[in-house]
């Protein structure tokens, strides 16, 4: 079974040169939303929403939003650590139920956090339920643009009805949140003009909705497909029908999940090369030289790009 490995041991993968990933595991972290956090907050009314976000895919946008007039506190914020299968000590159920505002992202994701939510008065904003994912659903929502932009919506209103004081303020930070989206906009706008109509393999489905939104076609063998969806390891013969699809150029473009271990994407990622097919090297997390969520996703898809054209 594929395993999400400990970011200091990845190797730079593929065509595309990455840099190296994400902090250190901190089972319960604290981020407090001011950038500088000797400075005065600038929170008109003195209101501090706590907020408790599951990932930092979700806790980084959280943070934002939340501005000088919320604490942000994050659960896992290591690429060491898988949330399909995390194990939450006591601090972190105390973290996230003793929340005002509780950031999910759902879809059998991080079902751990929704279990501890269960009897929490905490206001809960459940990104699947939020974007309208339907069970079984490919839970890496941060990858959806539209969802995105809805579920950051949703953690605006949960801000303000827990800190209704301040609700100008909130209001204030999600028209900043939308502008700061103009460049991821329009990195998406222009991937779609170099990806339209294009192919790809994937080693997991980590990117999947994102591909679509810039106008990329799967071609993943559906048995290997299948396999990645369900955690477990593909036959030989799903290998073997990748490998011969990058082989015969039947892909533009691999994208490798390099926060995974194992020998099947390494293998992958050889065939690919060998076969001259471009490699797009893309995480499940923020890496640890990207300060926002927005600048992450441009850079990768402005790798994208380079390897389309």
């Amino acid at each position: 079974m594929i395993r999400i490995r400990n970011s200091s041991s990845l190797p730079l993968l593929g065509v595309v040169p990455v840099a190296a990933l994400l902090l250190a595991v901190a089972g319960c972290s604290s981020e407090a939303s001011n950038a500088d956090p000797t400075a005065a907050p600038s929170c008109p009314n003195g209101t501090n929403v706590s907020v408790s976000a599951s990932v930092d895919q979700w806790g980084n946008i959280a943070a934002q939003l939340a501005g000088d007039c919320g604490t942000v506190d994050t659960v896992i914020r290591s690429s060491s650590v898988d949330p399909h299968d995390y194990e939450p000590t006591t601090a972190d159920i105390q973290q996230l139920t003793n929340a005002q505002v509780a950031v999910i992202n759902g879809a059998d994701y991080d079902d751990w956090a929704k279990k501890a939510l269960g009897n929490s008065s905490a206001t809960v904003v459940d990104v699947a339920t939020v974007c309208g994912a339907e069970e079984g659903a490919n839970p890496h929502l941060w990858y959806d643009p539209e969802c995105v932009k809805k579920a950051a919506t949703a953690m605006t209103e949960a801000f303000k009805k827990a800190g209704p004081a301040d609700a100008d303020y909130f209001n204030s930070q999600q028209e900043q949140w939308q502008k700061s989206l103009e460049p991821y906009n329009q990195a998406i706008a222009d991937t779609r003009k170099v990806a339209e109509g294009k192919t790809y393999g994937a080693t997991e489905s980590v990117f999947d909705y994102m591909a679509a939104a810039v106008g990329l076609k799967d071609v993943t063998p559906q048995g290997y497909q299948n396999a990645a969806r369900n955690e477990s390891d593909p036959s030989p013969g799903d290998i073997q029908a990748f490998q011969k699809a990058l082989k015969d150029k039947q892909m533009n473009v691999l994208i490798l999940n390099i926060q995974t271990e194992g020998p099947i994407p390494s293998q992958l990622d050889q065939a690919a090369q060998s076969a001259g097919v471009p490699v797009v090297p893309v995480t499940e997390t923020l890496p640890a030289d990207e300060t926002t969520f927005q600048q992450w996703q441009i850079d990768q898809l402005n790798e994208l790009q380079k390897a389309l054209s």
